[in-house]
């Protein structure tokens, strides 16, 4: 039995700096040296294993177990909903019922500040539900650059309206893996989030409509900004209370494209806004029948995954459950049962199979159905979207995989440990700064999964050491990361390609960061409050 310590060298601060050089070694090589992701991961995951058994003294068994404990979650469950989310988005775009869908939505309202809630915030959602990974950036900039918007604010309003979103994107991956590489319970970080999170979402549409056409603009559009507001928040809310992350972005973002509709059929502004008193253009009109079919895959994917999410499906699979027989467990070696932690607990590590209660079957189900409810798709459309939808992905998946190994060996080791304990030295106001983590997370990495992975195990270490909940600091480093996608190299690299700036992302980073950095400031000081009173 190998015994962990969080102090090797004799000096916790020594001890911490060395723990965090492997996450330093990420970071310089991503930035400074503009290493590929997958290299920079790669030379970080080889001194993560240096220090773990030369600093550390972790078994290589140990170390060999917490390295393939991560890999084989990234394969599972965690690429396998990306997966199978992306494919399904991709057979809509290929059966040409996303073209419907965009040109419904464009053609609700002319005016530009009821187009940018329901596009950018609403729609860009439910995108970001359903497929995450800068999806719904990159379509919703594009689009309101068709409907009249100047490229830049089209980028800047897109990447300000994501941060409503982005904490659960790709069915709620995010919120996920955090919970999965902390060992907090699923349902627990989706509560601390929508404590921490839900206040600054209720204020994004209105801080979108004053962007655009400032405190006059509120004034004109209230009406459906409440709606939007209230809508959206309201259902994120509960199906994260409720559910948990699966849902959250795709009911919301359906709800409220709903609540809009709806509403603009008894009211619209008395003043049609236009940025530069510009034209709207001309709009493909469809028929209800046809916007109807055309959302159909959408509808399926949210009933399948709600019947995966209620508590009475999951029961099935409990250990006494009557499909129980189908999930296997395997107990990782060198890992489970070999090493216990300072705080003196035998670690118990295994990696579970699930093949039919996986999220991933739910989407893959509403894949099926969806196909075979489509006429103007064959079976090579199938396969050649499955193709490349993998071309497209396996570089980010790579990428997961390398963090999260990375991630398990540093938890396994001590080392996430090691930095907790340091970093608890600034005691109770540690919460005030735990977004912070999470935001440069983000910044560095482009990734809210990969933030989570690598300083989710962190957070919850300081949090043990100073008395906080967990919980609330796993949602902190969520939430602030998702502030961070805003100004992202990654993400403003996808909206200046979208809108065709590609080479003038500085101008979209310009446009941008002060609003990411306003919503961070919100968020500690909120975080900080949560923390107080907890």
């Amino acid at each position: 039995m190998w015994i962990q310590t969080t102090d090797p060298l004799g000096n916790a601060w020594l001890s911490a700096i060395v723990a965090a050089v492997p996450i330093v070694v990420f970071l310089i090589g991503l930035v400074v040296l503009k290493l590929r992701g997958i290299v920079a991961a790669s030379i970080a995951l080889v001194a993560e294993v240096l220090v773990a058994l030369l600093v550390f003294g972790m078994p290589g068994t140990a170390a060999a177990g917490a390295g393939a404990l991560g890999l084989l979650t990234a394969v599972w469950p965690i690429a396998y909903i990306i997966v199978m989310a992306v494919w399904l988005y991709r057979l809509a775009v290929a059966s040409g019922r996303f073209e419907v869908i965009r040109a419904s939505i464009g053609g609700i309202s002319q005016d530009q500040r009821i187009q940018v809630l329901l596009i950018s915030f609403a729609f860009g959602a439910f995108l970001e539900g359903a497929a995450g990974f800068g999806v719904p950036i990159a379509i919703c900039a594009a689009l309101l650059v068709q409907l009249g918007f100047r490229p830049v604010k089209a980028a800047m309003l897109s990447l300000v309206a994501n941060a409503g979103a982005g904490a659960y994107g790709a069915i709620g991956i995010p919120v996920i893996v955090g919970a999965q590489v902390t060992g907090i319970d699923v349902l627990d970080l989706s509560r601390a989030l929508v404590l921490l999170l839900q206040p600054l979402t209720l204020l994004i549409p209105f801080l979108l409509v004053l962007i655009l056409d400032g405190w006059r603009g509120l004034r004109e559009t209230w009406p459906a900004t409440l709606v939007v507001s209230v809508v959206f928040s309201g259902i994120q809310a509960g199906v994260l209370w409720f559910l948990g992350p699966e849902l959250a972005d795709i009911g919301a973002g359906l709800g409220a494209m709903v609540a809009v509709f709806v509403l603009g059929r008894v009211w619209q502004p008395r003043r049609i806004f236009r940025e530069n008193g510009g034209t709207a253009p001309e709009i493909e009109r469809h028929s209800l029948r046809e916007i109807g079919v055309a959302w159909s895959p959408f509808y399926i994917l949210t009933a399948f995954i709600f019947v995966w999410s209620i508590p009475a499906f999951k029961a099935l699979f409990a250990p006494e459950g009557a499909l129980a027989a189908t999930v296997f467990s395997w107990a990782i070696p060198g890992l489970s049962g070999a090493v216990e932690t300072a705080s003196g607990t035998i670690v118990t590590a295994a990696w579970s199979f699930t093949p039919i209660n996986a999220t991933g079957t739910a989407i893959l189900l509403a894949v099926l159905v969806s196909f075979f409810t489509t006429p103007a798709l064959r079976v090579r459309d199938l396969w050649r979207e499955l193709r490349r939808t993998l071309g497209e992905l396996w570089q980010a998946l790579l990428l997961i995989a390398l963090i999260l190994m990375l991630a398990n060996i540093a938890n396994y080791s001590g080392g996430s440990a090691s930095m907790g304990t340091a970093l608890a030295a600034v005691g109770p106001l540690f919460p005030l700064l735990a977004p912070v983590i999470g935001w440069i997370g983000v910044f560095l990495t482009g990734s809210v999964v990969n933030n989570n992975t690598l300083f989710g195990p962190l957070q919850v270490a300081t949090a043990d050491r100073i008395g906080a909940d967990p919980a609330l600091l796993v949602a902190a480093n969520t939430a602030g990361g998702t502030t961070a996608k805003v100004i992202s190299p990654q993400s403003i690299a996808i909206a200046a390609g979208a809108v065709g700036l590609s080479g003038r992302e500085g101008e979209i980073l310009r446009a941008s960061i002060l609003y990411s950095l306003g919503m961070l400031v919100f968020i500690c000081v909120w975080n900080f409050a949560l923390s107080v009173m907890l």
